[in-house]
């Protein structure tokens, strides 16, 4: 069931990337809602925020280093702790989501542009907000786990 969510999540952030490739120019943007939410046509060609541009081997070698290691955890430390599990999932389909395009097209494509209290926040993709949400979750399911292992 958790490696369904890793696909749809990986289906979720190709499909949406592929929208974006087969319909907008570089640099083209729509406004979804004013001062807020743009779909913005950007290519991004390092790690989170354009980060060691260039550098597609420490990537590869990178992203196949996490997706073991998330896969481990999900077959060993993750058993039984469904919210883990499904923060372990998330962050796998980030993960290959992201590695997918570095392998295929050169460069990750971003398109969510978001202004929150006038700040620019840097324009990210499905897979990107994957491994956000799936840290987060992460670390909720670390503290519930270690409140657990202290009342026992």
């Amino acid at each position: 069931m958790y490696y369904i969510l890793t696909l749809l999540v990986i289906l979720l952030d190709q499909w949406t990337k592929w929208l974006i490739v087969a319909s907008m120019e570089i640099g083209e943007s729509v406004k979804v809602i004013d001062d807020l939410l743009h779909i913005t046509s950007h290519r991004n060609r390092g790690a989170a925020w354009g980060m060691l541009e260039g550098q597609f081997w420490l990537f590869y070698i990178i992203t196949v280093v996490v997706v073991v290691a998330i896969i481990y955890f999900m077959q060993t430390e993750a058993k039984g702790k469904p919210l883990m599990k499904t923060s372990l999932a998330i962050l796998l389909g980030g993960a290959i989501g992201n590695f997918i395009d570095r392998l295929f097209r050169g460069e990750v494509v971003d398109f969510v542009q978001t202004f929150i209290l006038g700040y620019h926040f840097p324009i990210f993709n499905i897979a990107d907000a994957a491994l956000t949400i799936g840290v987060l979750l992460l670390f909720g399911a670390m503290f519930i786990e270690d409140r657990k292992g202290k009342k026992e």
